[in-house]
């Protein structure tokens, strides 16, 4: 089974070919960041004509590189939500005139599944398993123990920990991408000079906050103003430090909820391609009789392949899609907690 992945849910366009034995065939990007970077983010009209300019040329390498043409699929996968509706709308409608024009399959990929899924693509993964999913709009636990079955244990009550990590960011005058920026930052810094709260820390649960922290952060940066450049690299590693410590705490009662047996905490995600975070977290899990699954950098943030993924688990199951399918912006995993 070969299936043709699409992805166009925020700043990158992408396309891959995914065959049913794991293997990735082809994994075809083209990254928007530089026509963000002067606004600071993602403009969501200036990325849906990107997409509009990108995705037919990516879709023909992606099929070159595979070796394999439109006749040689098996079905079209795509994000249909969440993201900003006018990109995925792009990448909607292409996959549904190839699906018609070819008589293929349509599956219709919740881009946060695709998340959810890559540790299955990359280490074949069985269920079920503890996710940690981290990005910039998204932070939360889920118990996995199928295809679309996601068990919901908690969640940010406000900002996700990308969204923190790009917000510190501005803070210090980097440029967008922030997460990746304060990263670099931070490697530089003594992360225990600064002391910064852990928001929620002793609560029950793991819902997470990182409104607070943010504020924080920017009250020291004011009040140390002009900030050196160690100044700077030793508050990133601060705030850093905080965001590993919060979801360590978060994660130790998350191994607690857990209902079915399990043995794999997964990590996916953006945020997922930070190493300091990474080492955390594997850490923690070995220490507590988990083990530890991280994609590969490049399956962490945004892609085709674990889209195209997603739509040979839902094929496996007899599942697809009607070319009826509204895509939206908003589209939880799972309604509400332990739903």
């Amino acid at each position: 089974m070969i299936v043709l992945g699409i992805e166009t849910s925020c700043d990158e366009t992408a396309a891959a070919v995914v065959r049913d034995d794991r293997t990735i065939l082809s994994n075809s990007l083209i990254s928007q960041i530089s026509g963000h970077q002067p606004y600071g983010g993602v403009v969501p009209e200036n990325a849906a004509r990107a997409h509009l300019d990108h995705l037919h040329p990516l879709i023909e390498k992606a099929l070159k590189d595979a070796d394999v043409t439109l006749d040689n699929l098996d079905g079209i996968a795509v994000t249909a939500g969440p993201g900003l509706i006018g990109g995925v709308l792009v990448g909607v409608m292409t996959a549904k005139a190839i699906a018609a024009a070819k008589n293929l399959p349509f599956i219709a990929v919740n881009h946060l599944e695709g998340h959810a899924l890559t540790g299955r693509l990359t280490h074949d993964l069985p269920f079920p398993f503890l996710l940690l999913l981290i990005s910039g709009g998204h932070c939360q636990f889920l118990e996995v123990t199928g295809v679309g079955q996601y068990r919901l244990l908690g969640s940010t009550i406000d900002d996700a920990v990308g969204e923190a990590f790009d917000k510190v960011a501005r803070i210090f005058g980097l440029d967008y991408p922030g997460g990746p920026a304060v990263e670099k930052l931070a490697q530089k810094g003594n992360g225990k000079r600064f002391s910064l709260p852990r928001p929620l820390k002793g609560r029950e649960g793991c819902d997470f906050s990182f409104s607070g922290l943010k504020t924080a952060v920017r009250m020291i940066a004011e009040k140390h103003t002009p900030l050196s450049p160690q100044d700077k690299a030793d508050l990133a590693a601060s705030f850093q430090e905080a965001i590993a410590d919060c979801l360590e705490e978060r994660a130790l009662n998350a191994f607690k909820m857990l209902q079915a047996p399990c043995k794999h905490f997964v990590v996916a995600g953006g945020v997922a391609a930070n190493a300091a975070l990474r080492l955390r977290l594997s850490t923690l899990s070995t220490a507590h009789g988990f083990s530890f699954v991280a994609p590969p950098l490049e399956l962490c943030t945004d892609n085709a392949a674990m889209i195209a993924w997603v739509g040979i688990e839902k094929l496996r199951l007899g599942q697809q899609d009607s070319l009826n399918f509204i895509p939206v912006p908003r589209w939880p995993l799972c309604a509400s907690k332990n739903s």
